[in-house]
């Protein structure tokens, strides 16, 4: 225990040294001074890496992820399944299902009817891709974006499938997503973290999010995600109190830094130092967040594009403009959770409203990142947890139906930051229930991801009571097919 603490202290100020070194853009810029491991415990490739400085040339710099939490069904999205339809009510045949265990939502069923989708699908794009009617804003900027129809996972409920997504792992107490993008590539902007997150909720079935999936995890806490809220106050206890101006802010932040530095020589815990770079964070925050949330100096065409709900704080689409803001401005990783996806009975009904939520705004931000010149180096990612079974859950009626949780199979898509555009990667069965083609886990994902953003997902490690961490664990494979 004695040498892994020092080693995390050293480590600690190496990271230190080399950023009171840098230009003051990103965590790190020098990568050439590296202290050499003085107890023989890290890997050549360990020693060698340097937080803030990529494996290799990125294809991407930032990444905003459009998380659709609650799992949207990719039967009524991006995957078109004309035989659910032409064998609607029928029972799925036990040779597809093949003994695939349920959620206890549907075990219980003692049949398991087929349903097609509601809605009609039309094709799209140089691929001729199909989509979802209920889509018809994502249809227009089809040729920009990859459909993913072959992602797969392995759990089958909320909770550790969300997880699995953020952090890797299906377990809580790991490091997020933009934790590891932080960790491993740091801020292009020293006013703002490298990490935030943003929450909405439509107005279906809602999944609820919590703050393990924007934890920094066993990272130091400075890579924890920032959460913006839709209030007065965007990020919390941000502002400060009544009769404290900027001077004095200074003035407390410069005696408490001399107090916690004292702190730091005597027992040598690398966290006080992180919390005084926090402080400083939220110091230069204090100026830089109030003119990146004002959104009402947009220009009216941009906000004509988003549609008249991005001018409500907290909508989706109020955080997709705000996330393009924040990504111009250098922030690395942007997550966005928009709840409500959860439709295991009244389908039709409550995904049409899902789908209005987000698809002008989605197809907005693409464009918008498009014509500034940002898409090529900006990775937009949209998609959920897991995907949606093709017999009904539930009643099935004429006009309504509900679909339980599908691990097996789901869809997503991707655009910019160097993936293919205008392609259709991966195939299912004509029964939706199976993948046939192309088969991408959740692992593949997260390594593609860190390939694009420059960072070898076997490099990019850190230790932890004696193991070393990384987000794909011990597993996943860059899929070359998703890149241009």
């Amino acid at each position: 225990m004695k040498n892994e603490f020092i080693e995390r202290h050293l480590n600690m100020n190496r990271r230190k040294f080399l950023s009171n070194l840098s230009l003051g853009v990103g965590s790190v810029a020098l990568g050439s001074l590296l202290i050499p491991d003085l107890f023989g415990s890290r890997t050549p490739e360990e020693a060698a890496f340097v937080p803030g400085m990529p494996h290799f040339a990125p294809k991407a710099k930032r990444v905003i992820y459009l998380f659709q939490n609650g799992a949207p069904s990719q039967l009524e999205s991006f995957d078109y399944k004309p035989k659910l339809r032409e064998m609607m009510g029928q029972e799925l045949p036990a040779s597809i299902r093949m003994g695939q265990r349920l959620t206890g939502m549907t075990a219980g069923q003692s049949s398991f009817p087929l349903v097609g989708s509601h809605f009609d699908f039309q094709q799209y794009g140089q691929a001729r891709a199909w989509i979802s009617d209920l889509f018809p804003h994502t249809a227009k900027i089809v040729d920009d974006i990859c459909i993913v129809r072959s992602l797969f996972t392995e759990a089958i409920n909320h909770d550790p499938a969300l997880t699995f997504f953020q952090t890797g792992a299906q377990q809580g107490n790991r490091a997020s997503f933009g934790s590891w993008m932080s960790y491993g590539l740091g801020s292009e902007n020293k006013n703002l973290p490298a990490f935030c997150v943003l929450l909405s909720r439509g107005k279906g079935n809602g999944q609820g999010v919590y703050s393990k999936l924007w934890s920094n995890g066993f990272l130091d806490s400075i890579h924890q995600g920032v959460q913006f809220s839709s209030g007065d106050s965007p990020v919390l206890y941000l502002n400060n109190p009544e009769g404290i101006d900027s001077t004095n802010r200074r003035q407390m932040l410069d005696q408490l830094a001399a107090l916690n530095d004292k702190s730091y020589k005597e027992f040598g815990d690398p966290e006080i130092s992180t919390k005084i770079q926090q402080y400083e964070m939220a110091y230069r925050m204090q100026t830089a967040v109030p003119e990146l949330t004002d959104l009402s100096r947009e220009p009216d065409d941009i906000l004509k594009m988003y549609g008249p709900e991005c001018m409500v704080p907290g909508t989706f689409a109020a955080n997709c403009l705000l996330a393009r803001k924040l990504s111009e401005s250098g922030v690395r990783f942007i997550q966005l959770y928009h709840q409500g996806w959860d439709q295991h009975g009244n389908l039709p009904n409550e995904m049409a409203g899902q789908a209005k939520d987000v698809d002008r705004a989605s197809a907005a931000l693409i464009t918008d990142l498009k014509q500034r010149g940002l898409l090529d180096e900006t990775l937009v990612i949209w998609g959920g947890e897991f995907g949606r079974t093709n017999y009904c859950q539930g009643k099935m009626t004429a006009d309504n139906y509900g679909r339980d949780h599908h691990p097996r199979c789901f869809s997503i898509w991707m655009a910019g930051g160097g993936v293919k555009p205008g392609i259709v990667y991966g195939e299912t069965d004509e029964f939706g229930y199976n993948i046939v083609k192309d088969p991408v886990h959740v692992h593949d994902f997260h390594a593609t991801v860190l390939h694009l953003m420059g960072l070898d997902h076997e490099k990019l490690t850190f230790k932890h009571q004696g193991r070393r961490y990384r987000l794909t664990d011990v597993a996943g494979q860059v899929i070359p097919g998703l890149m241009a």
